[in-house]
């Protein structure tokens, strides 16, 4: 490992040190283990040199730190990036795990919307709120991509929260101006686009360094056309992200086909109104076809993959295989509540077994590997969510957004049983571990779990 680092004058900057196991993944190899290194994070929470252990010396010497302040990780701990959820909607966290029994179309209706409504009580949303925060930080996700509801001053209390919390995150104010079932719970065109310039104007105002808004369109079932190009036009005309569904459920794909009859496609419908774009990041995506998603990749386009919400609502299952063959940017998402956990570590587990499932229906399906799978948990999310320029793996000049495992901490869910290389030891975290094991989270270089009064 050769040494790599910022131009940085000796007495400029004070560092954090790291020593020990970092694991992470680049675009050339799934899993690159860095066994006995050194990193450096700068007062601005950017990662300013990466080296070996047994050049501390030199470093030190660079850099201006004292060998006494190097933080040395246990010998069964190791970093490893911060995860990415590309799909969750805090507004649902409340009913979590529950409420499981329908598909798609229907759930929506019995649960989620009247859930949803009630969000224009601002007490009732930082309850939940704070809630799916602290309990997504706890769980490893650094970074979230969020539905929240129609209400936009809930909205911006979801956002606050994210900030005050140190959680990097995308935060979209819901717009639906379709919904015959839950009356009290939509918005006029004209509402929907007006909130969504106050949200994104006040938000932005705020100058939070890690949250921003995305234009959220709840779906093409609840946005009539129109609704669906001013959005567009908001998203292009601030330069923010863009986030919706599609294709989850084949009952929700054939009823897009009667309200949209001259679009082509699912895909389509958001390509005329120009919602594809390299900021957009789409959920699910179960039932897209190859000439879809050669248009995802035409327009940059991601999708965020949700395998817990596919199986336990029955809606499909996604061929990520396929996907990444369509050289289709794609990251994991927990989906909450249509997935009944919050954390990505379950994602990673539900993607492989969906991979699994589709092997079991086609002997000559290649399986993905957890290697595969954990990068798209880090990197891949935040390839997603455009923001892998900024995060997603341990590259000097990102982020030191990470996570501090002990596969070992005490009265933990894995037992280890005699001595396993770093390899190992990520693998059986992926698979038994859970926050336990999470003992310390990092969010540009600011520890933020645990939590500080």
């Amino acid at each position: 490992l050769k040494p790599l680092f910022l131009n940085q004058t000796q007495n400029m900057t004070r560092f954090s040190v790291y020593r020990g196991t970092f694991v992470h993944s680049t675009w050339e190899t799934p899993l690159q283990i860095l066994e006995d290194a050194l990193l450096g994070v700068d007062e601005g929470g950017k990662i300013a040199f990466i080296g070996e252990g047994k050049d501390i010396k030199q470093l030190s010497q660079k850099f201006g730190f004292n060998l006494s302040e190097v933080i040395q990780l246990a010998q069964h701990e190791f970093f490893m990036p911060g995860m990415v959820d590309t799909h969750i909607h805090a507004s649902q966290y409340s009913y979590a795990g529950t409420a499981l029994d329908l598909p798609l179309l229907q759930w929506l209706n019995t649960y989620t919307f009247p859930v949803e409504a009630q969000f224009d009580n601002l007490e009732f949303a930082r309850k939940v709120y704070t809630q799916v925060v602290k309990r997504t930080l706890r769980n490893g996700t650094t970074t979230a991509c969020y539905f929240a509801t129609i209400h936009t001053d809930a909205s911006l209390l979801l956002g606050q929260l994210a900030n005050d919390f140190g959680q990097r995150a995308l935060v979209g104010k819901v717009c639906m101006d379709v919904n015959d079932c839950v009356k009290n719970y939509r918005e006029t065109s004209k509402d929907s686009e007006e909130e969504t310039g106050r949200f994104i104007k006040e938000l932005l105002k705020k100058e939070y360094p890690l949250v921003r808004p995305v234009v959220t369109p709840r779906f093409a079932v609840t946005c009539t056309e129109p609704l669906l190009k001013q959005l567009a036009a908001i998203a292009r005309n601030n330069s923010v992200h863009i986030q919706s569904h599609i294709s989850e459920n084949v009952d929700e794909v054939e009823l897009v086909k009667k309200l949209f009859p001259d679009s082509t496609s699912y895909t389509d419908v958001y390509h005329k109104c120009n919602l594809l774009t390299n900021k957009t990041v789409m959920a699910h995506g179960c039932h897209l076809s190859d000439k879809e998603l050669a248009v995802f990749r035409e327009t940059g386009t991601s999708l965020a993959h949700c395998p817990n919400s596919n199986l336990s609502l029955c809606s499909g299952l996604l061929d990520v295989r396929n996907v990444l063959k369509h050289k289709v940017k794609v990251g994991l998402g927990t989906d909450v509540a249509g997935g009944y956990s919050a954390s990505m570590i379950d994602a990673v587990r539900r993607t492989l077994d969906t991979s699994k499932i589709l092997s079991i229906q086609n002997p000559n399906y290649e399986t993905l590997t957890f290697e595969e799978v954990f990068r798209l948990a880090t990197l891949g999310g935040s390839q997603a969510l455009s923001l892998d320029e900024q995060t997603g793996n341990f590259q000097v000049g990102k982020h030191f957004d990470a996570l501090r495992v002990n596969v070992a901490v005490p009265e933990g869910p894995i037992d280890l049983i005699q001595p396993e290389e770093p390899k190992i030891l990520l693998e059986k975290f992926l698979n038994l571990g859970d926050d336990r094991n999470i003992v310390e989270v990092f969010v540009a270089g600011r520890k933020v779990v645990p939590f500080t009064d």
